[in-house]
């Protein structure tokens, strides 16, 4: 049962007496911060008052709470302080609520009264490179997603949206036809494909610096004579002068730098002399590679070739990757699927319309945005935005969604923007389109998590790393355990990879998926804080109780036990318990898996205290053991369910 969605069912007709929108202020009724003002808590008289002449905020609290009827449930209501509406649940209700829970499989959460058809389009790596950190975030984050809306029985369409069909592959065709290395290919395909693209990037970076030189030194040559000028000509005491003075300087700080930095990283180059004879027999390299895509999207039967023939080994190579993540997709459909259906898309925006030409290219402007939505370029090709658009066109009609989920990072927000903008003016305004923006990993340095080398960091040595590392903790405890070690080397290594695993992904679903943060290997598999490993030793905890008692847990179930909550840290963990549901629904409303987080950490917290405070095996009564040993086996179940949800595996041996 969702406590807080009744409780706002009670509260929604009797707040209608003073406003027409009770659902503007409903969400101010939420599970109280501290149990000293109840379980859940009611701010919206404040509010409320605010809009109406001649009521105190508390006397139209009072009003409010004589009126609604929680008698079934709750205790007589208190009002408090300025109009705060205090709500506690009944005990017996409580501990009958969580009886119920002991036989349900499903923990209480109630499958969605109004299922919908959700796409998560989340991960979406370039195929033609080995999957890097900053893949992490998507594929994680999505996931979690994908997992919770299907447990509350939506239908839901996992779809990794990979580019397999961009200028990447002319790059890397270029590369191949004039740089490979045979017996590098024959070893391991995907990662010379990868040094071919890091190669011809770099060369066509090498040849942009170059060209921006010059102009960088004109600007900075422009900008010095201005100041020159300012500092003979101007009113040096005007405060306007001096401001502009000082803009100037800042701008000529900057270009010099840049300029120093360009000037550097030329001369690096330079300095290797197999690059520096690359670059000087491919001058227009970057031209050059933008040929060759459009080579292999108009249908030219080598590249086209090369491109089928690199695309299975590099599509083994990410689901390496996945598999060892656990993350499973519904469909993998590339950019490469929608290219039949780009010209219709243009052309049908034009009949509508919504697309004209500007400067030689097609585009859409929309109201409110400066750029327009560039759906094909002056040389005729089409662009990521018209990619976008055929694929939510396929989604809406062909899928028949609902609801579509774009796992993404944040810098592309003004991107998705523009589609979504475009969409509702193109006719699909029943399709609920979310951008579910994440920010950067980053090193401790608080740039962009990267090698000592500079090199953004594979995933798969990410993974890599952290069972090693975990491994080295679980040996650790293993063998400092008061009794001797437990443990097998093989069930070392099966935890070690639950540990290592988890602690990656947990580490990244715990903060805010908005904010940036730092990746430390320290912190995240630490076993006390808010780390999976915490999480799962919980877990773990609770198993032993079983083992060491001799108990049966599914036998337990079954039992026509009474469930009893005497002591205070019984309620709270109870309590917790039973907000499962409404944690859950908060997450698939939201796309945030950091409220589940923070959810099982806090359940964590309350186990932590309830097992310090109360006797499980050795409680003096048989009736007080088994409604513990009953709220031992709730936990378990939801820390394991929990986690299962957010792609985390556990142990019962740790």
């Amino acid at each position: 049962m969702n406590i807080l969605d009744e409780l706002r069912s009670r509260f929604e007709p009797v707040l209608a007496e003073w406003t027409n929108d009770p659902s503007s202020v409903i969400e101010m009724l939420k599970a109280s911060q501290d149990a000293k003002f109840g379980d859940y808590q009611a701010n919206f008289a404040m509010p409320l008052a605010a809009r109406l002449d001649g009521i105190k905020p508390r006397d139209l609290a009072v009003q409010i709470a004589e009126k609604v009827d929680l008698s079934d449930f709750c205790e007589p209501l208190e009002v408090a302080g300025p109009g705060f509406i205090n709500i506690k649940l009944k005990q017996d209700w409580l501990e009958g609520l969580t009886k119920q829970l002991v036989p349900d499989e499903r923990l209480g959460v109630s499958p969605a009264k109004t299922p919908q058809k959700v796409v998560v389009d989340f991960s979406a790596p370039n195929v033609a490179k080995p999957m890097h950190v900053g893949h992490l975030r998507s594929s994680v984050i999505g996931d979690a997603n994908y997992r919770v809306l299907q447990f509350l029985g939506h239908d839901v369409v996992g779809d990794n949206h990979i580019g397999d069909w961009g200028t990447q592959f002319g790059m890397i065709i270029f590369g191949y036809k004039h740089f490979l290395n045979e017996a590098a290919f024959q070893i391991n395909p995907v990662n010379e494909l990868a040094r071919l693209y890091r190669l011809v990037n770099q060369l066509s970076d090498y040849h942009a610096t170059q060209n921006a030189v010059p102009l960088r030194q004109t600007e900075t040559e422009n900008l010095e004579s201005k100041l020159q000028t300012l500092e003979t000509t101007a009113n040096l005491t005007d405060k306007k002068i001096q401001k502009q003075l000082k803009k100037l300087k800042s701008d000529i700080g900057e270009r010099k730098a840049e300029l120093t930095s360009m000037q550097e990283k030329l001369t690096e180059f330079e300095q290797d002399e197999d690059l520096k004879s690359k670059a000087i027999a491919f001058p227009d390299i970057a031209r050059q590679a933008r040929e060759e895509t459009a080579r292999l999207h108009a249908g030219d039967a080598d590249n086209l070739a090369l491109w089928k023939q690199f695309l299975p080994e590099c599509l083994d190579a990410i689901q390496t990757v996945y598999d060892r993540l656990d993350i499973h997709f519904d469909m993998t459909l590339g950019e490469s699927f929608y290219q039949p259906m780009l010209a219709d898309v243009v052309a049908d925006l034009k009949q509508k319309g919504l697309a004209q030409e500007s400067q030689g290219a097609i585009c859409v402007f929309m109201e409110g945005f400066e750029a327009p939505f560039i759906v094909q370029k002056q040389d005729g090709a089409f662009t990521y935005a018209t990619t976008d658009l055929a694929t939510i066109k396929y989604r809406a009609e062909e899928l028949k969604a609902d609801r579509v989920l774009y796992v993404v990072d944040s810098r592309q927000s003004e991107h998705f923007q523009l589609l979504f903008a475009t969409v509702k003016q193109w006719g699909f305004t029943e399709l609920a389109l979310q951008h579910v923006s994440f920010g950067t990993i980053l090193g401790k340095n608080k740039r962009p998590y990267k090698t000592r080398s500079g090199d953004t960091v594979g995933l798969e040595s990410l993974l890599d790393e952290s069972i090693q590392r975990a491994h080295a903790i679980v040996a650790e405890n293993d063998d400092a355990k008061p009794d001797g070690p437990e443990l097998s080397e093989a069930e070392r290594q099966q935890i070690a990879e639950v540990v290592g695993l988890g602690g990656i992904k947990y580490a990244d679903l715990k903060h805010n998926r908005d904010s940036d943060y730092v990746f430390d290997w320290d912190k995240m598999l630490a076993n006390r804080g808010d780390t999976a490993t915490y999480m799962q030793y919980a877990y773990a905890r609770v198993c032993g109780i079983f083992r060491k008692g001799n108990i049966d847990r599914s036998a337990l179930r079954n039992e026509q036990a009474v469930l009893c909550l005497t002591e205070e840290s019984e309620r709270a963990l109870a309590l917790q318990i039973n907000r499962y549901s409404e944690i859950l629904e908060s997450v698939a409303i939201e796309a945030r898996p950091n409220y589940l987080t923070n959810y099982l950490f806090e359940l964590s917290n309350l186990f932590s205290t309830f097992y310090n405070n109360c006797h499980v095996l050795k409680a003096e009564e048989e009736q007080v053991k088994t409604s513990r040993l009953l709220l031992c086996d709730l936990t378990a179940r939801v820390i394991n369910h929990g986690l299962s949800l957010l792609g985390i595996r556990t142990c019962e041996r740790m």
